[in-house]
């Protein structure tokens, strides 16, 4: 259905639920209702946060996030849940970012967080007041080297996945 971006091609992803720990995350995410780990993740060393993706059955994707050591990327986020995490945002993929990005902006709405410096990964978020208090990322996945080693659970975890800062998560 094309409802807000006038064709352009947009398809929901996952939805990211980040925690103080992922760890605290996997007993429920992954033991309880059955998520895998297909491999990859990492860190996001300039936002200051580790991520990873289980996967579902039916195709669907949740992505657990972490504050890296001494990061406030989380700090607000935390603030407003006391201290628990939850829901993060969703995220939409997009196939051309400087479309929606100019069809948003076009229709008044007010975005942050434009990042196109990665080939691999171009993403923008939809502020939370404009989406009736849920943060959306539309993101534009680039290429992938078909031999590309995606990392298991347990590198991740000790950081050890993409861009890792070696440092175990807590």
């Amino acid at each position: 259905m094309d409802l807000e971006l006038d064709g352009l091609d947009v398809h929901f992803d996952h939805t990211a639920v980040a925690a103080p720990r992922i760890r605290d995350l996997l007993p429920i995410y992954r033991d309880l209702l059955g998520g895998r780990h297909l491999g990859g993740g990492g860190d996001n060393l300039r936002a200051g946060y580790r991520t990873l993706q289980l996967t579902y059955g039916n195709g669907g994707k949740v992505e657990l996030m972490e504050p890296l050591a001494g990061s406030t990327f989380f700090d607000s986020f935390f603030e407003l849940t006391r201290g628990r995490g939850g829901v993060h945002h969703l995220n939409f993929h997009v196939n051309d970012i400087g479309a929606a990005v100019a069809r948003l902006t076009g229709r008044g709405y007010r975005l942050h967080g434009l990042n196109r410096s990665d080939p691999r990964w171009q993403e923008v978020f939809l502020h939370p007041k404009e989406a009736h208090g849920v943060l959306i990322q539309l993101a534009q996945p680039g290429p992938r080297q078909p031999a590309e080693e995606r990392p298991a659970l347990e590198d991740v975890l000790a950081g050890r996945g993409r861009n890792g800062n070696g440092i175990p998560s807590p």
